[in-house]
């Protein structure tokens, strides 16, 4: 498989970092996320860490989009607290967000090896939810 990259957006990397600097604060929200709607808006979140298995920042990310009237996310970043600096998404995470945006960018990789991939090219072999839903027309 042949990874494509497109431009990597700095500013959206900011963006998470500065939430993850100013609102991530203990062990409930340690992480966050800012993604770019169609339209140009920068959206953020942050995680909602809980034993039983609270939501990572991205998927809170697709729920504050929509509340936004965002619906359409063409990049997604997430950025870890205390300067971790940009952290992939989970399997589960990369099959939500395949699911919602099916040509989203993500923003993976550390320092000069930064990178825009397809969603896609994070979950090869991928299951598509809609694909196997039943016509019901």
């Amino acid at each position: 498989m042949t990874t494509q990259t497109h431009p990597v957006d700095h500013e959206l990397i900011q963006a998470a970092a500065d939430i993850a600097r100013t609102r991530c604060r203990g062990d409930n929200h340690t992480m966050a996320a800012a993604g770019r709607a169609q339209d140009g808006r920068i959206v953020t979140a942050v995680n909602a860490y809980h034993f039983t298995g609270g939501p990572c920042a991205e998927l809170v990310l697709i729920g504050t989009a929509a509340a936004q009237g965002a619906y359409e996310l063409k990049t997604i970043v997430a950025v870890g607290d205390n300067d971790r600096g940009v952290v992939p998404p989970c399997g589960r995470c990369r099959q939500a967000l395949l699911d919602y945006f099916p040509s989203l960018d993500v923003i993976v990789g550390a320092g000069d090896r930064l990178r825009a991939v397809p969603i896609r090219d994070l979950l090869p072999e991928s299951y598509v939810w809609a694909d196997h839903q039943l016509d019901t027309e």
